[in-house]
């Protein structure tokens, strides 16, 4: 469909790829199940988040003659005592129900044997689309044939496995200015708030503190949201504190950007950041308890905080953080590092052993940590 010379089809509506994988993460936000095309092979799947008895018997149905796999992490199949190293696809036992399923995808410890076979890029792709949708980071899948496929219709969307390795990128390039306001804070310092929309529908936001020199290098704080640590003060992380501790120093400075982004826990999302604390609580430090539920330890990518800066005309930037795989991603995406500022938190007894597992595993620079540790201990 073309209108005065434009492809309606395309300027409108996106291609025909996107459209699948966003009405592919919207069935997974659902609940619903999803046909995945890849390599010659089409999977009917449906995320394990929300699995009950009724939703599990209603996908045997639907699948019949085949029977589903559970497909997992290659994180998740390591922390189960399986050798891996991309997504596997796990052969569930005669008479496995929903328990069975959730211990597999989610306990730290099973005592269930399992036999085990790499994952294909359709069963792949339905793992990176669940990811999409912050869901259990596992799928239930069985092979139908293009016949079945068909039969379904309209009822089943069908996504296509490439188009959903090539969905980060293309959320990235549509990227657009959504709007913007003046905003005063109670410390006197006025703000720019700029929102922004991409095609998964996120809205990250632009905080312009003060008056920055975009002619100069610009100083700039990615922060993840952090609802716990942000608005309700939580002491099991330094987000909080971080992100009072990085408007301070902007306003300081006279003027700077905090990109606030919607990567909660690291990325992973409210719920699965939760399952990760109580795993914590039963003994995994952050980076384990990660793994643990089938995530990578840090499921960031930065590419959307290097097109906000970009659309800001802000590509020189001294970065206020701790995190040097922040400094690596900016500058894979074109954004010229010209320096960068800690951000030393308070250090109390809930968050230590946090920011200890930063430091020790994940490479955070936390000096005033490592100090601490170092000193010798009162008798």
């Amino acid at each position: 469909m073309r209108a005065s010379g434009v492809d309606v089809s395309s300027s409108l509506f996106g291609t025909k790829g996107q459209i699948g994988v966003n009405r592919g993460l919207a069935e997974f936000h659902a609940r619903r199940p999803v046909l995945i095309s890849g390599a010659g092979e089409t999977l009917l799947t449906l995320p394990v988040e929300g699995l009950d008895k009724q939703r599990l018997a209603e996908f045997m149905v639907l699948c019949a003659p085949a029977i589903p796999q559970l497909v997992i992490t290659e994180w998740r199949a390591l922390a189960l005592g399986l050798k891996a190293s991309s997504p596997v696809a796990l052969q569930l036992a005669d008479g496995y129900d929903v328990d069975t399923i959730l211990a597999l995808v989610g306990d730290a410890k099973i005592d269930s044997a399992v036999d085990v076979k790499p994952a294909g890029p359709a069963a792949s792709a339905a793992i990176q689309l669940v990811k999409l949708s912050q869901g259990l980071p596992a799928v239930l899948a069985a092979s139908v044939t293009a016949e079945k496929a068909n039969g379904f219709g309209s009822q089943i969307i069908s996504v296509e496995a490439d188009a959903v390795s090539r969905f980060g990128d293309e959320a990235i390039r549509s990227l657009a200015f959504a709007s913007e306001a003046s905003v005063p804070l109670n410390s006197g310092t006025r703000t720019r708030f700029v929102v922004f929309r991409d095609a998964m529908g996120g809205s990250p936001v632009a905080i312009v503190v003060g008056k920055p020199d975009f002619s100069q290098p610009v100083p700039v704080r990615l922060h993840s949201a952090c609802l716990t640590g942000d608005v309700f003060g939580s002491r099991r992380c330094d987000c909080g504190d971080q992100l009072k501790l990085a408007l301070a120093r902007l306003e300081a400075l006279g003027g700077g950007v905090i990109l606030y982004l919607a990567q909660e826990g690291r990325g992973l999302g409210l719920a699965n950041k939760m399952r990760t604390y109580q795993m914590q609580d039963d003994g995994l430090d952050t980076v384990d308890a990660n793994t643990t539920l089938g995530f990578d330890d840090d499921e960031r990518d930065y590419g959307i905080a290097a097109r906000m800066l970009q659309m800001l005309n802000c590509t020189r930037v001294v970065l206020l953080t701790n995190n040097p795989h922040k400094l690596d991603g900016l500058a894979k995406s074109g954004i010229e590092i010209a320096g960068r500022m800690p951000l030393e938190a308070p250090i109390n007894a809930d968050n230590r052993r946090y920011l200890t597992a930063k430091a020790e595993r994940a490479g955070h620079r936390l000096n005033h940590l490592m100090a601490a540790i170092a000193e010798p201990s009162e008798a």
